[in-house]
C-alpha cells in the first residue's frame, strides 16, 4: 500500500482555502524559513517534541528507554542525541504527553477514506487544503490524492512555497482548483537570508501559473525588520501577475514554543505586528 508522511490533519480550517475546509499537513520542507510557524514540519521524518512543563517527573520515559538516551535533570529530561535512536518508546511511556512523537506515516487509502467521509461538511463550500511542510515533495502521492478529490468532485488546494520543479506543477494543475502560493520576499538575497534558498524558481513558477490561468491566491507572511522592506516591489509584481487575491499574514510567535520543544535554537527575535499596522499595510498596498 502506498504511504505518505503527515504531521497533523485539520478539520473545518477557514483559513487554507476558501470556504470550511479539511487541511492535511505534508511532513518535510526544502526551505528554512527564520520565522517557521511549523518547524515539526521540516524534516521528512518522525521527530520527538519534549515539553518539560509537562513532565511529572515520574521517569517513566528514562526507564522506558532502550538506547539510555535519558537522564532526569534539575530542568527536567535530557535526551543525549547521539544515542537517542527515536524508537519513540519515550512517547508512548509518557501518560503526560510531556514526550510526543510527531509525523506518521498513513496509507493513501486510509487518506482516501478520511476525506470522502468528511466531504458531507465541504459538500456546498470548501473542500481539501494540501498544505506542509511543502506537500509537493511527496509529489506522487499528493498527485493520487488530487485525482481521488477531483474524481469525488471535491474542490482541493495545495499550499506551497512554489520551490520546485515546474514540471512537477505540470503534474498536478489538471486536478488543482487552486494554489495558495507564498512569495515571502522579492529580492534574492533578502530570500536566501530568510529561507535559506533563492526564490528565482520560486517566481518564475508563479508567473508561469498566471500565465496559464491557474487560479492563485498569494500568501505573504510579513515580519517586520526581516521582509517589510520588500513589500513595494512584490505589490508591483503583482499588479502584472495578479492573483485572485493576496493574503496578508502577520507573523506569530506560536512556533517558538515548538522550536524549543525540538530542543532547537531560538535565540532569533521577531516582532509581531498589530492588527491595525497589518490593515494599513493591505490597504497601502491594495492586498485584497
Amino acid at each position: 500500500m502506498k504511504k505518505v508522511t503527515i504531521f497533523n490533519i485539520q478539520h473545518f480550517s477557514l483559513h487554507d482555502g476558501p470556504g470550511t475546509r479539511s487541511v492535511i499537513f505534508f511532513k518535510g520542507c526544502n526551505l528554512r524559513c527564520a520565522w517557521c510557524h511549523n518547524p515539526e514540519s521540516l524534516s521528512s521524518k518522525r521527530d520527538i517534541l519534549y515539553y518539560p512543563q509537562r513532565c511529572i517527573g515520574c521517569m517513566a520515559c528514562v526507564q522506558k528507554c532502550p538506547h539510555h538516551a535519558l537522564s532526569m535533570s534539575e530542568q527536567g529530561i535530557v535526551r543525549n542525541t547521539q544515542e537517542c535512536r527515536k524508537c519513540f518508546d519515550c512517547c508512548m511511556a509518557c501518560c503526560a504527553q510531556a514526550q510526543k512523537a510527531v509525523g506518521e506515516e498513513v496509507e493513501i487509502e486510509w487518506l482516501k477514506k478520511l476525506i470522502k467521509e468528511n466531504s458531507v461538511y465541504y459538500s456546498q463550500s470548501g473542500g481539501v487544503t494540501f498544505s506542509g511542510g511543502e506537500c509537493m515533495l511527496q509529489l506522487s502521492a499528493l498527485e493520487e490524492l488530487l485525482v481521488f478529490c477531483r474524481e469525488n468532485q471535491i474542490h482541493t488546494a495545495v499550499d506551497t512555497a512554489g520551490n520546485t520543479a515546474w514540471e512537477d506543477f505540470e503534474r498536478i494543475i489538471p486536478y488543482t482548483d487552486v494554489f495558495l502560493y507564498d512569495i515571502k520576499a522579492w529580492d534574492r538575497e533578502v530570500h536566501k537570508k530568510c529561507t535559506g534558498a533563492g526564490n528565482e524558481r520560486i517566481l518564475e513558477n508563479y508567473k508561469n501559473l498566471i500565465k496559464r490561468g491557474v487560479p492563485c491566491i498569494v500568501r505573504i507572511p510579513y515580519v517586520p525588520d526581516w521582509n517589510d522592506m520588500e513589500l513595494p516591489a512584490i505589490a508591483e509584481f503583482l499588479k502584472e501577475y495578479a492573483p485572485l487575491k493576496t493574503e496578508l499574514l502577520a507573523y506569530h510567535d506560536m512556533g517558538r514554543v515548538k522550536e524549543e520543544a525540538l530542543g532547537n535554537r531560538t535565540d532569533r527575535t521577531f516582532n509581531i505586528p498589530s492588527k491595525e499596522e497589518i490593515e494599513e499595510l493591505k490597504k497601502k498596498y491594495k492586498f485584497i
